[in-house]
């Protein structure tokens, strides 16, 4: 079979590039190899959807969403501490809305029936094992697991998620480093939808994001606990090299945070009603591939277009613009009769000229400052203990200063003062 394109992954950028090119009516392949798109899926829960007003406008009369993020909080533990920082917003809770937790099949799903309803063919269970190349080299398609299944298209999109085959074997990735790569694990616990309501402090459709600094058991990485209807999803993400140093496993670093005194009546009474896991690309712009290949673009997590930077934690958004992108250059190129990389430039123009790149510029820094042992260890001690410093009351003692009671704090926690002001110049610069 030959057509005009094959979209590799029904995920989020999967699918918002094959309904770009069936828009523009080119007929397009959008490869699945789960049984259905978003079935082996997993993330923690949140989707910053506002890239879709383009792709489907109005989208959230109609998306599977769980809770709209009403409110955010962050939240700094150590073994018997805990400091969240909390913000809530009702404009949040309203159209055109900020972000809302979902459960990624039924978001994939969705996703993946709007490509079909413009026109894409959706083909599932079918896994592509390689590339098909013609005489100069160039990517004219791909093979599959299916007897006589070579597919052939002018140009391929790979979508395949983190550990990305075809652009592996398109020589796009250089050296792999699992350095740069955390393990997102995760539970989902079911409780009554009043229940969460009356624990989080929210009402209808509302929900909470709380994301976690420490109560990883030692394991530079962090945690989360989100709000769907009626479950939470609660987890780590761990950076593997430090996971595989220590002998626990992810399922007990879970569990050590669910015990803690500040997470603990949050899922008291709860019941897991899942597990699962996913890695996930988390150095950002210094372990991104080749975007453009002859024949061939690279999107999502296949580009590791993930923003792990603390504040910002975001995926879904940077998928389905990157599918976006990478649709409408291969449509340009497409239209010129040019699917070599110089004529699917347009991709990593596009990608430059919006946040996708933008974004990833500005916080470069902010992945490595955030896992490093100083954030991860020293830090969350030396605030805690200042924060219970200044808000205990030690009469007849007289009140100590903030700056006194921080520098005893940094000094305690072991920060040297070089070494902080290092990190809030990384910090400024990214964040500021």
């Amino acid at each position: 079979m030959t057509v005009d394109a094959i979209v590799v992954g029904a995920g989020p950028a999967g699918s918002a590039a094959a309904t770009v090119l069936a828009r523009k009516g080119y007929s397009v392949i959008l490869l699945e190899r789960g049984s259905f798109p978003g079935s082996k899926n997993m993330y923690g829960g949140v989707v910053y959807p506002r890239i879709l007003d383009q792709l489907h406008p109005q989208w959230w009369n109609e998306a599977p969403i769980q809770r709209w993020i009403t409110r955010r909080s962050t939240m700094v533990l150590t073994d018997t501490q805990a400091l969240t920082v909390d913000f809530r917003s009702a404009s949040w809770g309203q159209p055109p809305y900020n972000g809302a937790t979902a459960y990624r099949p039924d978001w994939d799903h969705w996703l993946a029936s709007k490509a079909e309803a413009d026109g894409a063919q959706l083909v599932c269970s079918t896994t592509a094992t390689g590339l098909l190349r013609d005489g100069s080299g160039q990517v004219v398609g791909v093979t599959t697991d299916r007897p006589d299944g070579d597919l052939h298209a002018k140009v391929v999109i790979a979508c395949d998620g983190v550990n990305s085959f075809l652009a592996k074997e398109a020589g796009l990735y250089g050296d792999v480093d699992a350095a740069n790569y955390t393990v997102g694990v995760k539970e989902t616990i079911a409780l009554p939808k009043h229940v969460i309501d009356e624990r989080f402090g929210v009402r209808d459709r509302e929900g909470v994001d709380i994301e976690i600094l420490g109560g990883t058991s030692g394991v530079n990485g962090g945690g989360f606990v989100y709000t769907n209807f009626d479950t939470l999803a609660v987890g780590v993400v761990l950076k593997l090299p430090k996971l595989a140093a220590q002998k626990l496993r992810p399922e007990e670093i879970i569990a050590n945070l669910k015990a803690h005194p500040g997470i603990a009546p949050l899922v008291e009474g709860g019941e897991i009603k899942e597990y699962s896991a996913h890695v996930i690309p988390e150095a950002g712009l210094s372990m991104m591939p080749k975007m453009t290949g002859d024949g061939m673009l690279v999107a999502g997590d296949a580009a590791a277009l993930c923003l792990a930077a603390g504040i910002w934690l975001e995926g879904v958004n940077f998928a389905m613009a990157s599918g976006m992108y990478a649709a409408e250059a291969a449509a340009e190129a497409l239209a010129a009769n040019d699917t070599s990389a110089a004529g699917l430039a347009g991709y990593e123009r596009r990608l430059n000229d919006t946040f996708v790149l933008r974004d990833h510029r500005k916080l470069r820094r902010a992945p490595s400052l955030v896992l490093s042992d100083r954030v991860q260890h020293l830090y969350p001690h030396m605030i805690a203990n200042t924060v219970e410093r200044m808000f205990r009351v030690d009469n007849p003692a007289p009140k100590p200063g903030l700056r006194r009671v921080l520098n005893e704090e940094r000094k305690r926690a072991g920060v040297k003062l070089k070494d902080l002001a290092s990190d809030a110049l990384d910090g400024l610069r990214s964040f500021g």
